[in-house]
């Protein structure tokens, strides 16, 4: 257990202190957020209506940035190889991973929700159901992406592959999210979390088969 807790503290390092960090994500989430109005209006019912949707897309795609560094860089440097040698096994270290990943960018997302949603003009209530939302379902984005890094580590253009495949495979999490919006909360923000945790409970198993077959 103090191996893992001490490859954790690595990967939060390593994840947010590398090329913008968690920083990065969070200001595209944001210029997501103030160029939406731009966009489509200062009508404010509008926003209103489809600030929540936007937000959740921004969600999405700031979740998007950090893949190509969550696994490749550890698989060319043979820090995989050295953890396997100490016994310890690919699915541990991809929960661990997941753990990293969702502390690198979940928080600082909801965090960054709320000037989001003053930008939007969403009212309390709608927060609240977004702040709940995205508690929910950043978990299963993290699951997800960690997934696909594993997947795609040692392909050509893997980084590009690894958003064209998050995206489509990320919409029931952006569907239940968004929409629990539109039916008061509960019931959307309950399937988000049916959903990652689904994703959570699946991303070890295929995550670590993924890295042996790519040590192979």
């Amino acid at each position: 257990m103090s191996a893992l807790g001490a490859i954790l503290r690595r990967d939060l390092v390593r994840l947010g202190g590398r090329r913008g960090g968690a920083m990065l994500p969070v200001l595209f989430f944001l210029a997501v957020a103030m160029l939406y109005p731009f966009a489509v209006g200062p009508d404010a019912a509008m926003l209103a209506r489809t600030g929540g949707g936007v937000i959740w897309v921004a969600a999405l795609l700031a979740a998007i940035l950090p893949l190509d560094r969550l696994i490749e860089p550890d698989i060319e440097q043979g820090f995989f190889d050295q953890w396997a040698l100490r016994g310890i096994s690919e699915e541990a270290l991809v929960a661990v991973r997941v753990l990293a990943h969702w502390l690198s960018f979940g928080p600082p997302l909801m965090l960054a929700a709320i000037p989001a949603a003053m930008l939007l003009g969403l009212d309390g209530a709608s927060l609240r159901v977004i702040e709940l939302g995205l508690l929910a379902g950043t978990p299963g984005l993290a699951a997800l992406g960690v997934t696909i890094a594993c997947l795609t580590v040692g392909l050509r253009s893997g980084a590009a592959l690894a958003g064209l495949l998050l995206v489509p495979l990320a919409v029931p999490l952006l569907i239940f999210g968004a929409g629990s919006l539109s039916t008061g909360g509960d019931s959307g923000i309950a399937l988000t979390g049916a959903a990652s945790l689904v994703l959570l409970a699946l991303a070890p198993f295929a995550g670590g088969a993924a890295i042996r077959a790519a040590r192979e």
